[in-house]
């Protein structure tokens, strides 16, 4: 069981889920999240993205603007994480 695992996440997860078109879930991330927050969420999803296509750290910096901490998070996820990233990648791929 996941550490973040409560009745409320389940509950947000759920309603993520509901969502149907892009426009949906700029509806409501704009409403559960700053404007920062989701920036950051999109950056992570860029820098996930561009690792797994095999790019460095320098390019990565550069189009993403992200620190490289930031960047060595997302590559620790990548490799020792949960495969959550490489899941959404792969079915953005696959057109799922």
């Amino acid at each position: 069981m996941s550490k973040l695992q409560s009745a409320e996440t389940d509950a947000l997860f759920r309603a993520v889920l509901s969502l149907k078109t892009v426009d949906e879930c700029y509806r409501f991330f704009e409403d559960v999240c700053t404007i920062k927050e989701l920036q950051d969420l999109s950056q992570r999803f860029a820098v996930a993205r561009m690792l797994t296509e095999g790019r460095v750290y320098s390019d990565v910096q550069r189009e993403t603007g992200a620190s490289t901490a930031t960047i060595s998070r997302v590559n620790k996820a990548l490799n020792y994480g949960s495969d959550g990233y490489k899941l959404a990648l792969s079915r953005m791929i696959d057109g799922e």
